[in-house]
């Protein structure tokens, strides 16, 4: 599987894109930073990023987009720019069908280097040992985007597993149920012919 992770932002938006195979092998294709300057208008920026992830997703052909979900902040300012660049980014995806999955900071960061408070560093040095890069990607905004595709590739077959689970057992309650009122309307028709 191939993923296309993008960790959001307006001043620095990082792209990875990694191949997934067998036994949890893994492999980096692409990694960079899409910049647009802080002066420029909103819609401006925003378009700069949507551009450079549309030529990402032609060039690189992924299979699903992996997004850094936005968390609350103390900078409201700072993260109304990395939700709207998030939503462009998914839209991109949308135009192009391709699925769209948001993770966490914290899942990310556990997913990488096994704990979900990792700091930035820690989480570009296990980016760099588990692709084998020989040096680490730069800025962290890049790292950061190779580690949400690492995530969700290494996340993906868990949730999809789960996903199947829980709709297994939504399937099985709904028929108890059904067996449930069958019996009832079935109890009750012999209890009024008895009468």
């Amino acid at each position: 599987m191939r993923v296309l992770g993008v960790d959001p932002g307006l001043t620095r938006c990082g792209i990875g894109v990694v191949d997934g195979g067998r036994n949890r092998h893994i492999s980096c294709v692409a990694v960079g930073v899409v910049r647009t300057p802080p002066g420029d208008e909103l819609p401006m920026r925003l378009k700069a990023v949507a551009d450079a992830v549309e030529e990402w997703m032609d060039a690189h052909q992924p299979e699903v987009v992996a997004i850094e979900r936005v968390f609350s902040q103390h900078n409201v300012r700072s993260v109304m720019g990395t939700a709207q660049a998030s939503g462009v980014v998914a839209l991109a995806a949308a135009r192009r069908g391709l699925p769209v999955a948001f993770h966490t900071p914290s899942e990310v960061k556990a997913a990488i280097s096994g704990s979900g408070r990792a700091d930035k560093r820690q989480v570009t040095l296990m980016v760099t040992k588990v692709l084998g890069l020989s040096e680490a990607p730069r800025p962290a905004d890049a790292a950061d985007a190779l580690a949400l595709a690492v995530c969700h590739l290494w996340r993906a077959p868990m949730t999809s597993r789960l996903a199947a689970a829980e709709a297994k057992a939504a399937e099985l309650a709904k028929a108890h149920r059904q067996r449930l009122r069958d019996a009832r309307r079935s109890s009750a028709g012999r209890g009024d012919s008895t009468r």
